[in-house]
């Protein structure tokens, strides 16, 4: 794996120690509404058929929250040991910096993971469904392997598959399924729920693929073969509209039967002008708005349709 020369890290003695206001930064906040918006939806879902539990929700919510807030230190880690973050447009990286040493982003990064993981443990054994706890470890190493380690999938194109799958169907049918598992037995509620998990989770791989579009001229030199870096800027274009239009054709599907759900076509009062920024960029740093839009978009989409399903039954 090619590598780009690392920065030659500052003296101990002379290094400024990184900002509260850094640290949150190198979070990336904004990537908390691909968590809040697989398990809206999946609790809306859910509340079709019973009365929201709303411990296992929000232990749903702890569990997407703190697992993002762990991947995203552990990639400003990996990638900031790596050399890969030495050029970046974006988020302040904490590795990258010098500002901070390696291994207490990675300690960081540790530590969030743990609270993902105790919460996962609880909703498992809250619900009674131990079986989840095995779903829990791989996405554990998925939050970890996705730039760290020997081989880190990121590195390989597989990025926006692995964030379709836990981002997607993993959230949306899991928070719906340890509120009310029996629900399943229902065509209609897989059917409903499969719409929102493909939507939501082409919603989170389209923002993991503007942010390697806008990557791709640093990340080809370290030897990160993203989509973008494998099949180039017009395959990424194309490939982020059909992920934002989808969600279209799924919203009208739903209106079927929940007409409130048109609400949730506000999302795309962000998600088409995202798109119309990747097709008209001229600067990778023009991408960091449509990064944005899509990640809010993601949240309007989830939140709102979830509340469609919802409140139908409450008028």
């Amino acid at each position: 794996m090619a590598k780009t020369a690392s920065k030659k890290s500052p003296d101990p003695r002379t290094r400024k120690s990184a900002t509260l206001g850094q640290w949150i930064s190198a979070a990336r906040i904004r990537t908390l509404t691909l968590a809040v918006a697989p398990v809206a939806f999946g609790t809306g879902v859910a509340s079709i058929y019973q009365s929201v539990r709303w411990l296992e929700a929000s232990l749903c919510l702890a569990v997407a929250v703190f697992l993002q807030i762990g991947v995203n230190y552990a990639n400003d880690y990996s990638d900031g040991i790596r050399g890969t973050d030495n050029d970046r447009v974006g988020p302040f990286r904490l590795t990258a910096s010098g500002k901070v040493q390696s291994k207490l982003v990675r300690n960081v990064a540790f530590f969030f993971l743990a609270l993902g993981a105790a919460a996962g443990l609880t909703v498992a054994l809250v619900s009674n469904h131990l079986w989840l706890i095995a779903v829990g470890a791989v996405a554990m190493l998925a939050a970890w392997f996705y730039t760290g380690g020997k081989r880190p999938y990121g590195y390989a194109g597989l990025g926006e598959i692995v964030a379709f799958i836990f981002f997607g169907p993993v959230a949306v049918f899991g928070t719906a399924y340890v509120q009310v598992a029996t629900m399943f037995d229902d065509s209609t509620a897989i059917m409903v729920t499969t719409g929102g998990a493909v939507s939501i989770g082409l919603l989170a791989a389209a923002v993991l693929l503007v942010n390697n579009l806008r990557d791709l001229n640093t990340d080809a030199p370290a030897g990160k073969k993203t989509v973008s870096v494998r099949f180039g800027a017009l395959t990424s274009k194309v490939l982020f509209t059909l992920f934002v239009l989808v969600g279209m054709v799924q919203l009208g599907s739903l209106m079927i039967l929940y007409p409130l759900v048109v609400f949730a076509f506000a999302a795309y009062l962000l998600l088409l002008p995202a798109v119309l920024i990747v097709w008209t960029y001229r600067r990778p740093a023009e991408l960091v708005l449509a990064l944005k839009l899509t990640s809010l978009g993601a949240l309007v989409w989830g939140v709102v349709g979830g509340w469609g399903l919802h409140a139908f039954f409450l008028v």
